[in-house]
């Protein structure tokens, strides 16, 4: 039977499930040969998503992505508030979820462990192999560190693979990596010459990056704003901005990258302040989504100054 997985791609959550996923199929399909294939979506400009087009497989699945309605659909799993684009994509959903392989869960602070949660308790299927790449996803996607250093400290090999996943983590990367963390443990495959060999250029992409950040910051009251358009972004850090400016309550960062520009906005959770915006809501009206402590908008290049005025505009209003 030919299984297409389709999953969040450069996001080691998205990366994770589906390697968590591919384990539980073993046992779910256990009476009949499987050829899985993976395929990477994104949500930005030029990025592949989720359609009918890409359903091509005897069974379907879709992980930690936007719901996409289709009778090709077999397998949902995802976690984000903005996981359905209309009431009709819900509805769809939940027509479907009498199956028992369709699962949503808001709450849920990973997509790999709620895979690994509901393959236990509703399949029986256990999966004390790949224990350790549950946690670190699910430490990851919640940005469950210590400090915001923490966060962006690469010392670790396990961090400097996220590095890689979200650099190059394609289809041909999901290809190549699903089988490898199934076969290996997690640190074995953090230190595989491959991945030391790819993340070495990113280590210097990310200091030229910190430095951009710090150069074209602007403090506006509890948020930082930061606008780098001037030139296309070569790498991108998620925490930088908490690490630079601790007591800061949000980030609005405008960046360009080669497909377009993109908005990142988030909740810095070591602030010592409570959160009170739901953030993949204020992307939501944009036409991005996310979680409601971090969300991203993406645009075409033909919209940057629109783009700029978005995020002026979001910046302002966590502002105050």
């Amino acid at each position: 039977m030919k299984l297409v997985v389709a999953t969040h791609g450069h996001c080691f959550d998205g990366l994770a499930s589906a390697v968590v996923f591919t384990h539980f199929c073993r046992a779910f399909y256990k009476s009949e040969p499987l050829e899985l294939s993976y395929r990477a979506c994104g949500y930005g400009i030029g990025q592949a998503r989720a359609d009918d087009a890409m359903l091509t497989g005897d069974a379907n699945a879709i992980l930690d992505y936007r719901y996409h309605a289709s009778e090709k659909l077999s397998w949902y799993f995802d976690h984000h508030r903005t996981a359905f684009a209309s009431d009709a994509d819900r509805a769809h959903f939940e027509a479907r979820q009498g199956n028992g392989q369709f699962f949503y869960d808001a709450a849920a602070s990973s997509c790999t462990k709620l895979i690994a949660e509901l393959a236990r308790e509703r399949f029986g299927v256990e999966s004390p192999a790949l224990g350790e790449l549950v946690t670190w996803a699910d430490r990851i996607d919640s940005a469950r560190f210590r400090s915001a250093e923490e966060a962006v400290d690469r010392s670790d090999p396990v961090m400097r693979l996220v590095s890689v996943v979200e650099h190059y983590g394609d289809d041909a990367f999901l290809e190549r990596f699903v089988p490898e963390l199934l076969a290996r443990p997690l640190h074995e495959v953090a230190a595989l010459p491959l991945v030391v060999s790819r993340y070495r250029p990113l280590g210097k992409k990310h200091d030229r990056f910190v430095d951009r950040v710090k150069q074209s910051s602007l403090r506006q009251g509890r948020v930082v704003f930061v606008d780098l358009t001037e030139e296309v972004l070569d790498s991108v850090g998620k925490f930088v901005t908490y690490a630079l400016f601790p007591d800061s309550v949000y980030s609005v960062v405008i960046g360009l990258l080669k497909n377009g520009p993109k908005i990142s906005v988030g909740y810095n959770p070591w602030s010592g302040r409570p959160r009170d915006a739901d953030i993949s809501s204020i992307c939501a009206r944009y036409g991005g989504g996310g979680h409601p402590v971090v969300g991203g908008i993406a645009f075409s290049n033909a919209e940057i100054e629109r783009a700029r005025n978005v995020a002026r505009e979001i910046a302002a209003e966590l502002a105050g």
